[in-house]
């Protein structure tokens, strides 16, 4: 058996897994500091210490380096504001480059071995002058990475239109594809307004009770099918999903009742839209 930590480098982000060291107790939301593929950073514990068969850990986990103490925390104040300091010249020397991109975060690593650049554009860019420029100023490797506009709503954050925080930005730590037809089975408005979030995707909460419509899909009639109903036989003009509802106008009359689905015998299916 191994001991692994899974930790995240920012707030929400993506959880990795390290070796633990022996004999430890990590607590949540503690600091931790480790070293990557290309530096050393501080992560925040997301799952504390668990015991995992060696057969099934992933290749090249690395181990835990230590608990950040008070002078690694201070070291990553300095960092961070480091970093605050380099986003405003960094804007600057993009204005004078004269490049379309919109520079959305800076970041140090915490052995100041290399930084960070991440920015959205409506195409490619060509930063390489940029790059050779940022390097002489900052005395260190300069890595610049283009990012999509639900990663920018990510870093950022902001309110919602449910008047919450983002999900992306608070517990997400990966974004769920989330398609047109989730908002159709539930019966939402299609106005690409008001199923957007900031970023102007579709909602990521459009996911999140998803399952249950497609389930209960599965066990309702879909339009237009042709039902039995106590009152008669009629066809399916409406669905309420959740309460498993069928609304049914009967042949022999104009208006439409509500059955419980358990009610309803299909007897001739018109197919899946």
């Amino acid at each position: 058996m191994a001991r692994v930590v899974g930790l995240r480098f920012r707030p929400a982000g993506q959880i990795y897994y390290f070796l633990a060291q022996k004999n430890s107790d990590y607590q949540f939301n503690q600091r931790i500091l480790v070293e990557t593929e290309q530096s050393k950073q501080l992560a925040y514990v997301a799952i504390p210490s668990k015991e995992i068969a060696k057969e099934d850990l992933p290749e090249g986990l690395k181990p835990v380096i230590r608990v950040a103490t008070d002078r690694d925390l201070h070291q990553q104040e300095v960092n961070v504001q480091d970093a605050k300091d380099a986003f405003g010249i960094t804007r600057k020397k993009i204005e004078e480059h004269g490049l379309e991109m919109k520079l959305v975060h800076v970041e140090y690593s915490f052995d100041r071995a290399k930084m960070v650049f991440q920015f959205t554009a409506g195409g490619r860019v060509d930063f390489r002058e940029l790059v050779r420029d940022l390097a002489s100023v900052f005395k260190t490797r300069i890595e610049l990475r283009q990012i999509g506009v639900r990663d920018e709503a990510k870093i950022l954050g902001g309110i919602g239109p449910c008047g919450r925080q983002l999900c992306c930005s608070t517990f997400l730590g990966d974004f769920m594809p989330v398609s047109i037809k989730m908002a159709k089975d539930q019966n939402l408005s299609l106005n690409q307004t008001k199923i957007s979030g900031l970023c102007g995707r579709l909602m990521c909460c459009l996911k999140y009770e998803n399952d249950l419509y497609e389930e209960a899909k599965k066990e309702l009639p879909d339009f237009g099918d042709e039902v039995e109903t106590p009152e008669g036989k009629g066809k399916v003009v409406g669905l309420n999903l959740l309460d498993r509802i069928v609304k049914v106008r009967l042949f022999h009359q104009e208006m439409a009742i509500n059955f419980d689905h358990d009610e309803i015998k299909v007897l001739k299916t018109k197919g899946r839209s």
